[in-house]
């Protein structure tokens, strides 16, 4: 992915996700059917290609129009073998909110037309195929390369994290909006925690360490988890396990190998410990439904300062339905603790203006805050009110539009924080990318020097939204449905 490339990007495989170029519903047979039979679904739904899954649902192999004509290649009487004969398994899958980028990247290393859509829980949602990409797209001017998943070390991953800042760049001058250029910066973070977790496990093989002695689960948390980073990250991440007790030492080994490659692979250590590696961040399902149920019973503001971000998390590597199984615990918890969400709602009421008595921005050394002033009220309340309403949603946008479509507050309401918080990102990138050219250190904060009359008023009117999330989140709060612990 050099930067020249880059300058001539087609924006569209950045701008949309695997979910809305799939098709669905899924069309299924059973393992031990004929594939003549599985040729004869395929002709007449008009697909190519068929999913055969296990007792559970779960994905278990594909069939495909090749597969077949390979088979009947070899000899045509083999039409009366089972499909699991001709089957391909174990099977390459993709969630539905990864963006088409890295499908077509998965698609173009693996030289496979078909790609399952699956939930957290490993079970297929729907189908995307080259086919389909090919009707929205004729030509792709480039598409991210699949580099990170064939990385070799931390040093290989930091080469393609350092070109982020071009990424965004060319992303931008496509007209990109910077929501969806900070999505793709959280995406990419997420596949190097991905790959950072699949060469810890390289690493504690050749250690002598072995297999992990049960399924886990590695988590991000925080921006990464929401869909939502810019160019200044650092690690927030997690790790859930099915081990015993006895176990939790090879886990805690594995997080320290994880976190250290990303530490060389450009996300710095999270000064505030939130990562895989430290205790309170590695524990087995029923010890993370434990430290919810805590949070819950006995909610304190200092016991808090690590759930807000928690429940942003998102699923990278492992077995993703305990993830699932964990959300599910967590949402449904929240929903019957005022007093949890009435501390989480707190966080982003003490947060001083952004501007004086006269309406001007408030600086420090030339400077605001926004992450502080404007983006952690609007995020906070979002993630407060979707938990108080049943949402599983963990993007900030998604969850205003749900709580919105369940009514915990208006339409409007929810669309104005939004372009509030595109404002905001929007303000935040750009000083990044300046700051980045000039070989300063990016951060959330901006010189509003830069700006002009017009996005100096669009950033004041965006700070003055963030202000109001907490009226807003109050209303939320006290008319939502009364929730009954389970």
């Amino acid at each position: 992915m050099d930067t020249e490339a880059l300058e001539r990007l087609d924006s569209f495989p950045y701008r949309h996700r695997v979910g809305e170029l799939m098709t669905a519903p899924i069309v299924a047979i059973d393992r031990d059917r004929p594939v003549a039979e599985a040729a004869r679904l395929m002709s007449a739904r008009r697909i190519s290609s068929v999913l055969v899954l296990d007792s559970d649902d779960r994905l278990h192999g594909i069939l495909t129009e090749r597969d077949v004509l390979r088979l009947v290649a070899d000899r045509p009487d083999r039409l009366a073998d089972r499909v699991s004969a001709a089957m391909t398994a174990p099977v390459h899958a993709i969630e539905a909110d990864a963006p088409i980028y890295r499908a077509l990247a998965r698609m173009a290393r693996l030289e496979v037309r078909h790609l399952p859509v699956v939930d957290d829980d490993n079970r297929p949602i729907g189908m995307l195929t080259s086919g389909a990409l090919l009707k929205q797209r004729a030509s792709l001017a480039l598409t991210l390369g699949d580099e990170i998943a064939v990385a070799p070390g931390g040093r290989d991953l930091r080469a393609i994290h350092d070109r982020l800042p071009a990424l965004v760049r060319a992303l931008r001058s496509e007209d990109v909006s910077a929501t969806q250029a900070s999505s793709v910066v959280a995406g990419i973070v997420r596949d190097l925690t991905a790959r950072a977790g699949e060469l810890a496990l390289a690493e504690m093989k050749a250690a002598g360490r072995g297999e992990p002695p049960g399924p886990w689960c590695l988590l991000v948390l925080g921006s990464a988890g929401r869909g939502e980073s810019l160019l200044a990250p650092d690690q927030d991440n997690a790790l859930i396990h099915e081990g015993g007790p006895g176990d939790d030492a090879w886990f805690a080994a594995f997080a320290e190998h994880v976190n250290r490659l990303l530490d060389e692979a450009g996300v710095p250590y999270c000064p505030g410990g939130v990562m895989a590696k430290s205790p309170a961040y590695h524990r087995s399902l029923a010890g993370w439904q434990a430290q919810v149920d805590t949070w819950i019973a006995r909610p304190q503001p200092e016991a808090l300062l690590g759930a807000d971000i928690f429940y942003d998390f998102a699923a990278v590597l492992g077995t993703r339905r305990l993830a699932g199984a964990l959300r599910q615990h967590a949402t449904q918890a929240a929903g019957t603790s005022p007093a949890f969400l009435r501390l989480l709602a707190a966080a982003g009421e003490e947060i001083p203006r952004a501007t004086d008595l006269l309406g001007r921005l408030r600086t420090r050394e030339g400077r605001i805050d926004l992450k502080r002033h404007g983006l952690f009220p609007i995020v906070t309340g979002a993630r407060v009110v979707a938990l108080a309403w049943g949402s599983t949603a963990t993007a900030t946008d998604t969850r205003l539009a749900d709580a919105a479509a369940k009514g915990a507050f208006s339409q409007d309401a929810a669309r104005s924080l939004a372009e509030a918080r595109g404002v905001l990102v929007e303000a935040i990138l750009e000083q990044q990318l300046v700051d980045i050219a000039a070989g300063r250190t990016p951060d959330n904060r901006i010189d509003p020097k830069r700006l002009g009359r017009r996005a100096t008023s669009r950033l004041r009117e965006a700070l003055a939204a963030a202000v109001e999330t907490s009226d807003l989140v109050h209303v939320a709060l006290s008319s939502r449905p009364i929730v009954s612990a389970p």
